[in-house]
C-alpha cells in the first residue's frame, strides 16, 4: 500500500503537496489561533507540514495518516528538525477509512478528499473524528473560470466539467452538507507555478539521474509537456482553496 512512484518523483522536494504556500499555511494557521494543546487529525497528511509547523508555532498536538511511505518519513524528519516529534505522530496506512480513537479539534484533509469519494464523502469521514464545536480543513479545487471544452477540462487533470465547481457553488455546498464556512485561504496563480514549477525540476534531475529506469520514457513525456499545459490550462482556469467548516 503505497503511492505510484512516479508521484513520488515528481514531488521529491515538495514540503506540501498541493498549490498552497508555506505563507498561505501560515496565514491560515494565523487566522485560526488554535490554543496550544488541541489535537488535531490530519488525513492524507503528505510530509506533515500542516502539523509539524502548527505544533511549532501554535502548539498544537496530533496525529498525520497517509499511505505513502517517502513522504512520511519526511514528515518524521521534518517533525524532528522542527523539534516537534514529541507532538505529533504520524502512521501508514489507508485514510479513507481512519477514525480518531478520541474526538479531535481540528480534523483535516487537505487536497485529498478522493479518500471520501468526493467532498460530501470527506465531510462525513472527518465528522466522525470531531468534538462537537471543533473544526474541519477542506482543500478543494474549484474552477476559476468554467472550462470551455473536454480539452480544458483533461488539462485540468479533471474528466469532466462536474468534478469540480465554481467557488460560489463549492461554498453553497458546504452549507448542503450542514456546515458553516468559517475562513479560507485560496492559492492564487503564483501558488501554482511554485507547486508545478517545483515538479518539472524534480522530474528533470530525476531524469538525469535515472536514464535508465523504466518510468524514464514516461516521466520525460510528461516533463515535455506540462510547462505548456500548466499555463494553457489549470493556471487559468483551475483554482485551489483551504476551506474552514463548522457544523452547523
Amino acid at each position: 500500500m503505497d503511492l505510484p512512484r512516479s508521484f513520488t518523483i515528481r514531488e521529491s522536494s515538495h514540503r506540501i503537496h498541493n498549490p498552497l504556500t508555506s505563507q498561505k499555511l501560515a496565514v491560515l494557521g494565523e487566522a485560526l489561533n488554535p490554543p496550544p494543546g488541541i489535537r488535531m487529525l490530519d488525513l492524507a497528511c503528505g510530509s506533515g507540514e500542516l502539523l509539524c509547523t502548527w505544533a511549532r508555532d501554535h502548539g498544537v498536538t496530533g496525529t498525520g495518516v497517509d499511505i505513502s511511505t517517502v513522504f512520511l518519513a519526511s514528515a518524521r524528519a521534518r517533525a524532528i528538525e522542527l523539534e516537534v516529534a514529541d507532538q505529533v505522530a504520524f502512521t501508514h496506512g489507508d485514510a479513507s477509512g481512519h477514525v480518531a480513537d478520541d474526538p479531535v479539534d481540528i480534523g483535516s484533509c487537505v487536497g485529498a478528499t478522493w479518500i471520501g469519494g468526493g467532498v460530501a464523502g470527506t465531510v462525513d469521514l472527518l465528522r466522525r473524528s470531531l468534538r462537537p464545536g471543533g473544526m474541519m480543513l477542506i482543500g478543494e479545487p474549484y474552477w476559476r473560470r468554467e472550462p470551455l471544452d473536454q480539452a480544458t477540462v483533461e488539462g485540468c487533470h479533471a474528466t469532466s466539467e462536474d468534478d469540480f465547481r465554481v467557488l460560489p457553488e463549492l461554498l453553497e455546498q458546504f452549507g448542503e452538507l450542514g456546515c458553516d464556512v468559517v475562513e479560507m485561504v485560496l492559492a492564487d496563480q503564483d501558488s501554482w507555478d511554485r507547486y508545478v514549477a517545483a515538479q518539472w525540476l524534480n522530474t528533470r534531475r530525476w531524469l538525469d539521474a535515472h536514464p535508465d529506469d523504466e518510468l524514464a520514457e514516461q516521466m520525460r513525456a510528461e516533463l515535455t509537456v506540462a510547462p505548456a499545459r500548466h499555463a494553457r490550462y489549470q493556471r487559468e482556469y483551475l483554482g485551489w482553496g483551504v476551506f474552514v467548516l463548522m457544523n452547523r
